[in-house]
């Protein structure tokens, strides 16, 4: 990670759960960090825990609502002016809503591609167009993708969530063959976690808080900092080596 220290990394949905952990993860190897959310607060308290704990790098909160493109350009626009630009951009932000295909509400089906997949894809473009112009070639784009992108349990409530997951494996491997066709050295990595303890299941069973405990308590999860590991991971492969995909379930998940 020595290579990363001082440079820039974006963190979208930095605010709780993975976001945090990766963001704690970058500040103490030393990266400035812009970690951006609708909740600014929880990032600003962050901030301050990553200075009492004396790392080496430092985070910067942003408030930014992904489902709103002229937002993200913003954003963007400001770390150029603020920090000269992305170099690594981890495309965290993602969500839930309990809406199955056959009775479920279009706003949240919109929703979920909003901040699924068409935030993550403007902030692929954006940083990949940020990393272009400083004539970056060793960038990298991680997306925290989700075992849902690999394969379709028997659980209603997920599928369209499944579908926008399904999305994001797709969409990496593209990004990849894309830059690829760039000649360029920047990497593309999605991690996939299976059942992670955070507050992902609380939002989505919010209306049916018993799932939420069969959820977290069927066998011992995966906690964040475990995918903040593995974000790490990626970034210290030596700059030849393209990891593309990683999965990451607890050991006793079935799917």
């Amino acid at each position: 990670m020595e290579r990363w220290r001082g440079r820039v990394a974006l963190v979208t949905g930095a605010s709780v759960g993975i976001g945090a952990e990766v963001v704690k993860e970058l500040v103490r190897h030393g990266m400035k960090v812009v970690g951006c959310a609708r909740d600014v607060e929880k990032i600003k308290k962050l901030s301050e825990e990553c200075q009492a704990a004396g790392h080496s790098g430092v985070l910067v909160p942003y408030k930014c609502d992904l489902t709103n493109e002229e937002e993200i350009l913003s954003m963007f626009s400001d770390i150029k002016s603020q920090h000269q630009g992305v170099d690594v951009c981890i495309n965290n932000a993602g969500l839930a809503h309990p809406e199955p295909l056959l009775s479920g509400k279009t706003s949240g089906w919109k929703n979920m591609l909003d901040v699924n997949v068409i935030a993550l894809s403007v902030c692929t473009r954006e940083a990949y167009q940020s990393m272009k112009e400083r004539n970056v070639d060793d960038g990298h784009i991680i997306n925290i993708n989700s075992m849902s992108g690999h394969r379709v349990v028997h659980n209603s409530v997920t599928h369209f969530y499944s579908a926008t997951k399904f999305a994001v494996t797709a969409l990496t491997e593209a990004l990849r063959l894309e830059l690829r066709e760039a000649k360029t050295h920047i990497r593309a990595t999605s991690i996939s976690p299976g059942v992670v303890e955070t507050e992902f299941a609380l939002r989505l069973f919010s209306q049916n808080p018993e799932k939420v405990a069969t959820a977290y308590k069927q066998f011992k999860c995966i906690e964040a900092v475990d995918i903040a590991h593995a974000v790490i991971y990626a970034l210290s492969a030596p700059p030849h080596v393209q990891i593309g995909d990683i999965q990451i379930r607890p050991v006793e998940q079935l799917a």
